[in-house]
């Protein structure tokens, strides 16, 4: 990774009285170690800062955009981050004047969609909650990674990222067209007239693709949406495509559904 160095925060480990752990099998170390999950638990126990990792899941972003994205002061943000890199969740890296931050790892990622898994399974107001935020649930709309994948394959849709530019460059579906959220009512000169347009974002809690779908197919455009979003697709083991050139997948790449 160019412009420095990735910083990880290591974790002071409690000792006993007699500066040790603990014996193995001991109450001591079996406290130490069960606190020490804990501590994962308590760093994510803010919406704001699960809000973080969603956001890092696209990619690595400054101090100044993750507050601009969660509606929070500098302080704020940084008080969060702080917490998240001492539980070992987030790294960070200085460039200039400017502290950028991304997810320690792809167990930071798996960790937040067990959490979403769990949550879904568990609250019987999350339903609601999500059709609050997102929109009413649409299945005739949405499409599977394997269909977008063999679409991809015989360039027989138009594929949307519309996710700010800066998540895009980091990595995008292969052949997709970058259309910001925020721009892309500004700009639909470049979308057919009476073909298939298939939009995705940052996951299953992200407004951009619903959205999108939903403005297109009032204009009378065929629209559907990903599922899920770009990072689910990515940790798929699905192809990636990095910087500001679309890209493209060959029309004899053969997809190996990995295990859960």
């Amino acid at each position: 990774m160019s412009g420095g160095d990735w910083t990880r925060y290591t974790p002071t480990i409690m000792h006993d009285s007699y500066g040790q752990v603990g014996v193995p099998g001991s109450r001591v170390a079996k406290t130490a170690l069960f606190d020490a999950l804990a501590e994962i638990a308590k760093a994510m126990s803010t919406g704001r800062r699960v809000e973080i990792i969603d956001l890092l899941a696209q990619g690595e972003r400054s101090v100044d955009a993750i507050a601009t994205e969660i509606g929070q002061s500098l302080a704020n943000t940084s008080h969060h981050l702080r917490s998240l890199a001492q539980a070992g969740l987030v790294c960070s890296r200085r460039e200039g004047t400017y502290i950028y931050y991304r997810l320690a790892s792809t167990e930071v990622e798996e960790l937040w969609s067990a959490l979403r898994k769990t949550a879904e399974a568990q609250r019987s107001d999350l339903p609601q909650l999500i059709t609050a935020y997102v929109g009413p649930p649409d299945e005739s709309s949405v499409v599977e990674q394997v269909e977008l994948l063999n679409h991809l394959q015989h360039g027989s849709v138009t594929v949307l990222d519309v996710r700010p530019e800066a998540e895009y460059r980091a990595g995008h579906i292969p052949g997709a067209l970058s259309l910001p959220y925020r721009e892309f009512k500004e700009d639909l000169r470049d979308l057919p007239a009476d073909g298939e347009v298939i939009a995705y974002c940052r996951g299953p809690y992200c407004v951009f693709a619903p959205d999108v779908v939903r403005f297109l197919r009032n204009k009378g455009i065929k629209a559907n949406r990903l599922r899920d979003g770009f990072p689910e697709w990515r940790r798929a083991g699905l192809p990636v495509a990095l910087g500001v050139e679309a890209g493209q997948i060959s029309s004899d790449y053969k997809f190996t559904e990995l295990d859960e």
